[in-house]
């Protein structure tokens, strides 16, 4: 597989698979309006920056350590907000960034958390450890990196005009 799709996939999947405002809208769809379109601006956002900072690691040596982190940030992070029923607005950050990534401990006896830490993280980690990647030269590796990178600065810059709006 070549490098690049290992890096779309991973930043698809944090973007959206663990997106817990993407979550929230699905289960009140009903009454969600508006906020399938910010749900799915903030997916490209995170996918966005995913794809950036996973193209600037697609080395060889890099990648799937870096995907690993993202991967496991992405689902700790969905689970702490999930949990704890955080709102995703502004306000968010001021409750630092310890209490959003990790889950409460009380939670982690539950089989919630375990059990969505193992299909947003565990399963995924899995795929890409075991996916055998392209090796590629070193220009044409440098060119897809920073075809990458260009990629995901773009969606970056675009969905975060788009949720200014």
């Amino acid at each position: 597989m070549h490098p690049g799709w290992l890096v779309l996939a991973v930043s698809v999947w944090v973007g959206f698979a663990c997106n817990v405002s993407l979550w929230r809208v699905v289960r009140a769809m009903p009454e969600a309006g508006g906020g399938l379109l910010h749900a799915l601006v903030m997916g490209v956002l995170l996918a966005g920056g995913c794809c950036t900072l996973l193209s600037l690691l697609g080395w060889r040596r890099t990648l799937k350590p870096a995907a690993t982190v993202l991967l496991l940030l992405g689902a700790l992070a969905a689970c702490g907000m999930w949990v704890q029923a955080l709102p995703l607005d502004s306000n968010v950050l001021d409750k630092g960034l310890r209490s959003l990534v990790i889950p409460s401990w009380a939670s982690l006896l539950g089989w919630q958390v375990p059990a969505t830490l193992v299909v947003l993280a565990l399963l995924p980690m899995l795929w890409v450890w075991n996916t055998q990647l392209r090796r590629l030269p070193g220009p044409q590796q440098f060119a897809a990196n920073a075809t990458g990178a260009g990629l995901g600065l773009a969606l970056l810059a675009g969905s975060a005009v788009l949720q200014m709006a």
